[in-house]
């Protein structure tokens, strides 16, 4: 699951809202583990996941953390994800998801012709 919020949004309220909306994520697959930022803390929001058998893993681990700000930064830089130029919300949803499925497809592609950088896109700028 994802969801799109505000830079001022509370992940303690977005993602319990998250699961609200897709019970059966969670149903379906007991025993999860989320991987969290330390932002997600508090007893409640503790409670409310072992609740529903999500197990939280935070803080994120460093290793872990360096990555998505490196994808991030691939996001921001080598696709323009600050200018997506969506000017409703499912215009934003879509040019976003459509930036994660290229580089998605770029990461796969990289490593099954084991380049020996993954997140390069040089070889598809034209």
């Amino acid at each position: 699951m994802f969801a799109l919020a505000g830079a001022k949004a509370d992940e303690r309220q977005t993602l319990p809202g998250m699961l609200d909306a897709a019970p059966d994520v969670v149903a379906g697959r007991p025993g999860q583990s989320i991987i969290a930022d330390r932002q997600y803390y508090g007893r409640d929001f503790e409670r409310a996941l072992t609740e529903r058998e999500l197990r939280l893993l935070r803080p994120l681990f460093k290793p872990l953390r360096q990555t998505i700000e490196s994808i991030n930064q691939t996001f921001k830089s080598q696709l323009d994800l600050e200018r997506h130029g969506g000017r409703t919300p499912a215009g934003v949803i879509i040019r976003v998801l459509s930036r994660i499925l290229a580089l998605t497809a770029v990461i796969w592609h990289n490593d099954k012709t084991e380049e020996p950088i993954k997140r390069s896109l040089i070889a598809y700028d034209h």
